[in-house]
């Protein structure tokens, strides 16, 4: 297997409200989005969003579950200021703040949003770390 990742689906209970909010959050649609799934462009990968039912019925396990997931995604920023500033364009289009941007002990800054279906996000300014597609 090549140490590749292509594309992350995330169950969601709303696929309509699920689409606005990461349309409001600047991802752009991929054109092969369709009626019951929506990709989303992601700097060289891909962000599905599916009905969380129908995703747990294909991978064949039951769909209940709350509290933390074990799974985090992360959106590294170029400046320490990012942070707060993303933070707040995700809790404008919908998000729950988890965690607001503060010093880290690993010498960055970070902070967490929750999508509307309780998805984690982290927001991190790392000046140790850099990834391709930040500053």
């Amino acid at each position: 297997m090549e140490a590749r990742l292509t594309l992350i689906t995330l169950g969601v209970a709303d696929l309509a409200r699920a689409r606005a909010f990461y349309l409001a959050l600047g991802f752009p649609l991929h054109p092969a989005s369709q009626e019951k799934v929506v990709f989303l462009q992601a700097n060289g990968l891909l962000l599905s969003l599916y009905g969380r039912e129908a995703l747990a019925e294909d991978v064949g396990c039951p769909a209940a579950g709350q509290g933390f997931r074990g799974i985090t995604l992360a959106h590294n920023v170029a400046q320490r200021e990012d942070v707060a500033r993303v933070l707040a364009e995700a809790e404008a289009a919908g998000a729950r703040i988890v965690k607001p941007a503060q010093e880290v002990f690993w010498g960055g800054v970070s902070g967490y949003f929750a999508d509307p279906d309780e998805h984690l996000w982290e927001v991190a300014w790392n000046p140790f770390l850099k990834i391709e597609g930040t500053a």
